[in-house]
């Protein structure tokens, strides 16, 4: 007991007494498994392989060093060349009798003396030490095995050592445009050395440069050596500057045959392929489509045949230049449409095909008809070749629905746009899960949250059977929630859900109830897939640990760790009695209660669920929450919700979900946030005395797309207290079609504007709204300039975010570059850093270089083109696209839970770490936690954060005037400067009026040189405030809500996948949930017509008893 006291952290002394007399805060380590990740790459294959190929630098430097030894192997044979005496050379042989050199008339030599040559020692050394590379069945590997086989053998027979070796033949294997130069200019010079003719080696390569670059020595040619030399010189260059000029033609000419070429079918058939089907290749796709795809070791035998209708530009062209490209990437210039392009890319023996649309189209209608109709012709010219299928607007999914796999964009982007207002950052969860990624980048930072957030990015999700998992296959025949928590405790891994034998859903969190079975397939987080790990177990577990004890259960736990999960007395001393249990938080510690007996602070997770113990909290916390009849206090009107599916789905193929619904329409008159009606003469946000604060939505037109932005928001699992009201400020009038769709949900409006328009934004109720989500436009994807088409977006996000400092924006951004430019801070040393991060993690090759920018890891800002990795990485796993839905609530799977976050307050802070709050859900709630999303203060090293504040309000003295003046800070230096000279000059000249009124002239000219001081006092921040409330109270609105706003822009926040059982809690952290779903285990009852919703209503007031929570 006192070893394991002494492992228990400090807590706050309002909570340590408790603490301190069974230790329930530490977490035990004894069953603790360490995995080792990427075992896999651990044989010396890999490792070579990542050597030598896959590290960028190491492989550069390889071949660079490979180069240069191939280089010195000539320069050695030149200087054993050099040496050799031919007198010499023979010297083995001379016992055989035959004569050993000719004379210099002889026309005739003797074969030996070609073979045998004389070979100084330390030469003879070098040449064997050098070794060999990885040899082929190729010309290349015959003449290696003659270079420095023949050395070896010398090793153990030394009268050999002194055969001749044409190791020259190394300027062949290191440049092959040498060969014809070098190593025949060596050949003539050996032959006529002994030919007995008197010809240097420098004769002899003068003579094959003339020779191979005229007819020969002609009759004219130069004697003495200058000449010669220069004459070299001459030709060399000719050679060097005319074949990269060939070179140059004959690679556009191969590119063009490559473009109307065939892929091999013979290729086809022994290698593997995919086929990437493109309207536009640009180099943002193409590096976001080879890296994700060559990410997975088993694919890098792949070949990627793209097919496109237009010709290469540069930038592509550039890039399958590259060796790491050239010999896996093969472009093909064709129409999917023509079944001999299909043909020429062997369509019908690709492993899969990929259909991309163009985002970047103005009419992105016609890009989703361009997608359906390739899809058509691939699946009707090889119908067994998978399809992975984009598909921009919803409404054209269902002509696809045949395809393996279907991404549709505005499905995702809206609904995932919608849970980062509930889910802070969820765009980054999502993103850095579909992201394939070691968890290596940031390592090397001085900062702990950057390491913390680059390792837990690596975190993935990865499936496999219980029967053959180390990981869950002891838990069969448990609760899903027991096997979650103890998996966690003991391996680091998550296990968020769960796919039966029988059945092809996946169900996130199917809840305690469910049990575990061999033939179950698991879907967990990790850093890398349990194949790919390996266990290194605690000392006690490999001894074995005792039978005998006080707790003999069936999990066969120690001890002490079934009293520490126990819990102990949680003695308050400063309030003893029993707290409430509310919605969103989390049980507080359990004090003596009357009877002077104690309770548990974290109760055990049990193996098999009691059919009554767990439900969520938030459902069985607050009777009063679940009211169906809400009264608006400004009209004293009853609000009647009820629960049920949406009568009308904007297009076909929208999955059902059931919501929070009004049960009477509302008039499409009442949707008009900024205009009155008959029903109500509201015309401000500010007029609906709305409880909860806004979400403004920003669109160009209301879109099909849309309608997924407000579905998870009024989803039924959403307590109705906490509903937010929903504007959509549009800057096109909705047609009809929408408003029949949206006016069965509560709390939803309309109105048109535009975010570049202040009197929009402060109608809409900008003041009293948490989230601003401002979402692409269409119009603007296509500039002239690439990386132009969010100029816009980025400054008036801008200007929001100086007018709004307290507003959390939210921004769709079509180029992820451009994420550097969002909450820009001029003269900023913190951002200025994180792009050289940026820059480090590019350069080692990381997909996820941009995880650093502030914006992006705070949730701020997103790009579709990010979920691109979600198609590819569906070839690997292909429940990816499932489960992003599940997660984004885009489908609901009966049984299948859902994503939520809950806040850390002070209260809860008694847990300690991130694996006793895994316990605490999962004993409690049944609730299972995937990560964290943290904010801490930062103090930016950047003069912005000093502009917000006003100049010292004290007696301007000469000394601070002059200060502020040189301030580098100052915004308008040159105005301010000029309005004090102003100000100063009209004070001089008001002690030199004369006359009857002169005091009341002076006191007048007082006042104003004091309120221009006042004005070159004021900071930014003053005066876009008083531009906002000058603008309010000009459309009559109150300012109130304005005063009320802080600046919160000294923070940063990012996310924590999958965080290890010891990271401590914070205050105020956010926690990824995934809650089992609450109708799972109610009885069924017969199915309720869509049109008997009213009626239902009417006939139980109380819907816990429509629902039997």
């Amino acid at each position: 007991m006192e070893q394991l006291e002494s492992e228990v952290a400090p807590l706050p002394p309002r909570f340590r007494f408790r603490d301190l007399l069974l230790g329930d805060q530490s977490f035990q380590n004894d069953d603790r498994v360490q995995v080792e990740f990427y075992v896999n790459e651990n044989t010396f294959k890999e490792r070579l392989k990542l050597f030598f190929i896959k590290n960028q630098r190491s492989s550069l430097r390889i071949r660079v060093f490979n180069f240069s030894l191939k280089l010195l192997t000539c320069l050695l044979y030149i200087i054993r060349v050099m040496t050799d005496d031919p007198g010499q050379g023979t010297s083995a042989m001379t016992n055989t009798g035959q004569p050993s050199v000719h004379s210099g008339n002889s026309k005739w030599f003797v074969c030996t003396v070609i073979f045998w040559v004389d070979r100084k020692v330390p030469v003879w050394a070098i040449q064997v030490s050098h070794k060999s590379n990885e040899n082929n069945l190729t010309w290349t590997c015959f003449w290696r095995s003659l270079n420095y086989n023949t050395r070896q053998f010398s090793i153990f027979w030394p009268s050999v050592r002194n055969i001749f070796v044409p190791v020259f033949l190394n300027c062949w294997l290191a440049k092959c445009a040498l060969e014809n130069m070098i190593y025949k200019h060596c050949y003539v010079y050996y032959i006529i050395l002994y030919s007995g003719k008197n010809l240097s080696l420098f004769k002899s390569f003068y003579f094959c440069i003339v020779t191979f670059s005229t007819v020969g020595f002609g009759d004219v040619t130069p004697r003495i050596w200058p000449s010669q030399l220069l004459v070299v010189i001459m030709i060399c260059v000719a050679l060097v500057v005319l074949p990269l000029q060939f070179e140059e033609l004959i690679y556009l000419w191969m590119e063009r045959q490559k473009s109307g070429g065939n892929y091999s079918r013979h290729r086809a058939q022994t290698e593997k392929h995919v086929v990437l089907c493109v309207s536009a290749l640009k180099i943002d796709l193409l590096m976001d489509f080879l890296n994700e795809f060559y990410a997975h070791p088993r694919l890098q035998d792949y070949y990627v045949v793209i097919l496109c209708p237009t010709e290469m530009d540069l930038q592509v062209r550039r890039v399958l230049q590259i060796p790491l490209w050239s010999q896996r990437v093969i472009y093909l210039q064709g129409s999917v449409l023509k079944d001999q392009d299909l043909l020429r890319a062997k369509m019908d023996d690709a492993e899969a095909c990929f259909i991309l649309s163009s985002r970047n189209e103005v009419d992105r209608m016609a890009a989703d008809h361009q997608t359906i109709l390739r899809a058509w012709a691939v699946k009707d010219f090889a119908p067994n070749c998978p399809l992975y299928v984009q598909i921009l607007k919803p409404e054209n999914k269902f002509h696809v629905k045949f395809v393996d796999h279907v991404v549709c964009e505005e499905e995702f982007k809206y609904a995932m746009l919608a849970l980062n207002c509930v889910c802070p950052a969820t765009s980054t969860l999502v993103t850095l899960l579909v992201h394939t990624s070691r968890g290596r980048e940031g390592q090397q930072s001085p900062e702990q949250w950057q390491r913390m957030y680059g390792c837990c990015s690596g975190n993935e999700v990865y499936h496999i059977r219980v029967c053959d998992s180390k990981f869950f296959g002891e838990y069969n025949g448990k609760s899903f929630t027991y096997a979650s928590f103890h998996a966690h405790k003991k391996y680091g891994v998550c296990l968020i859900g769960i796919k039966k034998e029988d059945n092809k859903s996946i169900l996130l969190n199917p809840g305690p109830r469910h049990i575990m079975a061999a033939s179950d397939t698991c879907y967990y987080i990790n850093i890398t897939k349990e194949e790919n790990s390996a266990f290194i177990f605690n000392q006690e577990e490999r001894k074995g640990r005792p039978t005998g004890g006080l707790y003999d259960g069936p999990c066969q736990l120690p001890v002490h760790s079934i009293i520490a999960s126990m819990g102990t007395v949680a003695i308050d001393l400063q309030n003893t009695s029993p707290p409430d249990i509310c919605g969103g938080k989390l049980v507080p510690p359990p004090t003596v209660n009357g009877t002077g007996s104690r309770r548990p602070s974290i109760a055990p997770v049990q193996e098999l669920a009691d059919s009554t113990s767990i439900l969520p909290c938030d459902l069985l916390s607050d009777q009063s929450e679940d009211d169906s009849v809400f009264t608006d206090e400004k009209s004293h009107s009853p609000t009647e919700y009820v629960k049920g599916y949406p009568l009308n789905s904007p297009y076909i193929g929208s999955s059902p979900t059931l919501c929070h619904l009004l049960a009477e329409k509302a008039p499409f008159c009442c949707l008009r946030l900024d205009q009155g009606c008959r029903h109500n003469s509201f015309e401000d946000a500010k007029a609906y005395g709305f409880k909860n604060k806004l979400i403004i939505v920003s669109a160009e037109t209301a879109g099909n797309g849309l309608y997924n932005f407000i579905v998870p928001l009024r989803a039924y699992y959403r307590p109705r207290k906490e509903l937010n009201p929903i504007v959509l400020l549009l800057d096109n009038p909705p047609d009809n079609h929408f408003l029949e769709a949206i006016c069965c949900f509560p709390m939803v409006y309309y109105m048109s504007g535009t975010i570049d328009n202040l009197d929009s934004l402060l109608q809409s109720g900008i003041i009293y709204a948490d989230n601003l989500v401002v979402v692409d436009k269409e119009s603007t994807m296509s500039a002239e300039e690439d990386y132009m088409a969010d100029a816009k977006t980025i400054v008036n996000v801008q200007t929001m975010f100086r007018l709004f400092p307290s507003l959390s924006i939210i921004t769709e951004l079509t180029h992820p570059s451009n994420m550097r430019f969002m909450q820009f801070r001029a003269k900023d040393c913190y951002s200025l850093a994180l792009s050289k991060l940026e820059k480090k993690e590019r350069d080692k090759g990381s997909n996820l270089a941009f995880m650093f920018r502030l914006p992006f890891a705070a949730g701020r800002v997103f790009s579709i083109s990010m979920l691109d990795t979600l198609l590819y990485q569906s070839f690997v796993k292909d429940y990816m696209i499932l489960i992003a839905r599940l997660l984004l609530g885009l489908d609901t799977t009966p049984g299948s839970g859902y994503l939520c976050a809950m806040k850390v307050k002070e209260e809860d802070l008694w847990i300690g770490t991130y694996g006793r709050l895994f316990q605490k859900l999962c004993s409690s709630s049944a609730e299972i936690p995937i990560g964290i999303y943290r904010t801490e203060s930062h103090i930016f090293p950047t003069s912005e954060s000093q502009v917000s504040e006003s100049v010292d309000d004290c007696e301007d003295t000469k000394e601070k005037v002059e200060e502020s003046r040189s301030n580098e800070q100052s915004d308008h230096p040159l105005l301010r400067k000029k309005s004090m000279q102003w100000a100063r000059r009209l004070s001089k000249k008001s002690v030199r009026w004369q006359g009857v009124s002169r005091d009341s002239s002076k006191d007048h000219a007082q006042r104003i040189a004091q309120q221009r001081l006042n004005l070159y006092r004021r900071s930014e921040r003053e005066e876009l405030s008083e531009l906002v409330r000058n603008r309010m109270r000009h459309l009559g609105l109150p300012t109130s809500g304005y005063d009320e706003q802080n600046d919160h822009h000294n923070t940063l926040s990012y996310v924590l996948i999958n965080p290890s059982p010891d990271t401590r809690l914070e205050l105020n952290d956010i926690v990824y949930l995934i809650r089992s779903d609450p109708l799972a285990h109610v009885p069924e009852e017969p199915p309720v017509h869509r049109s008997s919703l009213r009626e239902q209503h009417e006939s139980s007031l109380d819907p816990r008893e429509d629902t039997k929570l």
